[in-house]
């Protein structure tokens, strides 16, 4: 976008290399990517297998979409601690719904992983929006609500694969032109947020909510009800991603999901979205957690200790995070200038 300037004023000064790729955090975050796996791919060349890739896409597919509903509450300044066990109940109870009704429709089976999903999420919304509760008490309490509720049902069962119909297990083995159903739908879901978030009203609410609540009542928002859809939202994509892991792996017991939460928080972050509100984009979350994806499949290929995952994952956060605060520093200082001029 061209910037037009007074005729009295300065001429504006070009930013540099580095802020610019500061700024546009999804190309660096794609340059990263690319070095990593043509590193991997040159000391293992099995990294670039068709199975490896596709194995990849799969197990990257439901941590991204977790991602796009967790993006919605960290836009507002929120976060939400329980998705790891909305998954696992949501997965375990649609799994029952199979076993009780072997002739139930597909469809169903997904609009009830998505209601479960949005009920779940309405509880922890109520409770921050309503309640006033801060929301990483709010949901710390529900992550372990949920579980426990999850152990409760499960009663030391399972779902397995022989309980599920063939054409839902086939929804995760399937593709078209190579490329599986579970990955087209999590794209198809990653466009139409990024399209909500960008074009509407209400989507560019979130970010106004997170930037400054205050203004944001003062311009007319509703920050209450933007904040329950919110968790209502990330609450049904968690419950969507229930229905999907379900699909995926077939087996699924109390466990399931478990310690999803932090990596879907540091993948978000890692990715652009600003754990202080107001900015990241769906796009850059996704990558970041297809960055974190590739750096532990990678791993797996250099047959490095798995404990490495979880500390580059944990100094990725610290690096995104420093990030983070440093442009928020630059640009309250550009702005201070401007404002003495």
């Amino acid at each position: 976008m061209t910037e037009l300037s007074s005729p009295g004023s300065p001429p504006a000064v070009a930013p540099n290399l580095l802020t610019r790729l500061f700024r546009a955090r999804e190309a660096s975050l794609i340059l990263i990517l690319l070095a990593l796996i043509a590193v991997t791919a040159a000391i293992n060349p099995r990294f670039l297998s068709p199975q490896s890739l596709r194995d990849l896409a799969l197990n990257v597919s439901i941590v991204v979409l977790v991602v796009v509903g967790q993006t919605l509450v960290l836009l507002m300044k929120h976060v939400d601690l329980s998705v790891s066990s909305i998954l696992g109940l949501t997965a375990f109870l649609t799994g029952s719904l199979f076993v009780a009704n072997p002739g139930m429709p597909i469809p169903l089976a997904f609009l009830a992983g998505l209601g479960i999903g949005a009920l779940l999420g309405a509880v922890n919304g109520l409770l921050v929006a309503y309640g006033k509760v801060p929301a990483l008490v709010a949901t710390l309490g529900t992550l372990y609500v949920f579980r426990g509720l999850d152990y409760a049902i499960v009663h030391g069962g399972q779902i397995t694969a022989s309980n599920l119909p063939p054409a839902f297990s086939a929804f995760a083995s399937g593709s078209i032109l190579g490329v599986p159903y579970l990955v087209l739908l999590v794209l198809a879901v990653m466009v139409g947020f990024s399209v909500y978030l960008r074009s509407y009203r209400s989507g560019r609410e979130y970010y106004a909510v997170g930037s400054n609540v205050e203004a944001a009542r003062l311009a007319g928002i509703n920050v209450d009800r933007r904040v329950l859809t919110g968790f209502i939202l990330s609450g049904a994509i968690a419950g969507l991603a229930g229905v999907l892991y379900l699909a995926r792996f077939g087996t699924v017991d109390a466990a399931a999901g478990t310690g999803l939460e932090l990596q879907v928080i540091a993948a978000a972050v890692v990715g652009g979205v600003a754990i202080t509100g107001g900015v990241g984009t769906i796009a850059g979350a996704g990558i970041g957690a297809l960055l974190l994806g590739v750096i532990g499949s990678a791993l797996v290929a250099l047959r490095a200790p798995a404990f490495w995952q979880q500390a580059i994952q944990g100094a990725l956060l610290l690096l995104a995070i420093s990030v983070d605060i440093v442009l928020a520093r630059r640009a309250a200082r550009a702005l201070q200038e401007r404002s003495h001029r």
